[in-house]
């Protein structure tokens, strides 16, 4: 990037969280537990599913790169986080704030649709088991997750365009704990109606065709379910799917919150606590919901330990 041509700005102060140097390292602490876990949650699930043969199925491969994902979502978030937490200059340089705005709108925009992509899996399985097995070849799931990637990466570049471009001229205080597109938009000098409309609209492409299929999938999966005969098959048929609508119910209710609301919003410090909920808690939350509440993924996790613990014994 050419920066004197975008900006009069070289860097940026991220306010964070305005605390006591006390609060600030329990804070310290807390996020930095938090952070751990979901990397070694994460890497648990995508090892597990590498290493158990009854987890090679289209659900779990998808399953998989959700993981992957969510080891960057909060990689690009935290570990700049944790820093500020520790020290008394949190600055960021002009193109560290892009480099990440670029990464974090990536991950949150090939998520949105990576869960769609999950969802209409599950109505395939449970919907047309019989073409099921032909319709998702390891291809087909192959090319659904390269176009979740290539799509977030697409959108993520076109957003960018445009707010890389603004002028910042002298204010470059931003109330947020990372560069995020609202709280750019409301320091930008210069017009940024242009760039709110482009972020608009893309939002609305990137956010409603994905929940509409989610919603099309779960509609069909519900009727389809309940003309099932069996108590046992329809409960069978929804701890299927429980799991991933449990991961949609929470990541698009704490991000909707935040990005369905108007800029001057984004002023507010009630903004950044539930954005915590998205960047930190959600990715935690979510490997625990799928071991919890997934019972082939707890059977693979038990399978595999106990296995490595009997070699560790007979070695």
């Amino acid at each position: 990037m050419d920066k004197g041509n975008q900006s009069n700005v070289s860097y940026f102060v991220l306010l964070g969280f305005s605390t006591s140097t006390k609060m600030q390292l329990v804070l310290f602490s807390i996020f930095f537990l938090a952070y751990s876990l979901t990397l070694m949650e994460n890497v648990i699930i995508i090892l597990v599913i590498r290493a158990s043969h009854q987890l090679q199925k289209p659900m779990y491969f998808f399953l998989g790169n959700l993981s992957f994902l969510e080891i960057w979502y909060v990689t690009v978030i935290v570990p700049k986080m944790l820093i500020d937490f520790l020290t008394q200059d949190k600055h960021i340089s002009f193109q560290g704030c892009m480099t990440q705005l670029y990464f974090f709108v990536t991950f949150v925009c090939t998520e949105y649709i990576l869960l769609a992509v999950m969802a209409y899996d599950r109505y395939l399985a449970i919907c047309n088991p019989l073409h099921y097995p032909a319709i998702m070849t390891n291809g087909y799931c192959a090319q659904l997750a390269a176009g979740c990637w290539l799509c977030g990466l697409v959108t993520s570049t076109i957003k960018l365009s445009f707010i890389a471009h603004l002028k910042y001229c002298s204010t470059n205080a931003i109330n947020h704990y990372f560069c995020d597109i609202s709280p750019l938009l409301n320091v930008s000098c210069t017009d940024s109606s242009l760039a709110e409309l482009v972020d608009f609209l893309l939002a609305l492409m990137v956010i409603m065709v994905p929940l509409c299929i989610v919603i099309t999938s779960y509609i069909c999966i519900l009727t389809t379910v309940l003309r099932i005969p069996s108590s046992q098959g329809r409960q069978k048929a929804f701890s299927t799917c429980s799991s991933h609508l449990a991961v949609v119910v929470l990541f698009y209710s704490t991000t909707l919150f935040t990005y369905a609301r108007p800029k001057l919003m984004y002023t507010y410090t009630s903004n950044k606590l539930v954005s915590v909920l998205y960047t930190v808690v959600v990715p935690l939350l979510n490997p625990l919901i799928y071991c919890l509440r997934n019972t082939e993924v707890k059977d693979a996790l038990k399978k595999t330990l106990f296995s490595r613990r009997s070699t560790g014994e007979l070695c």
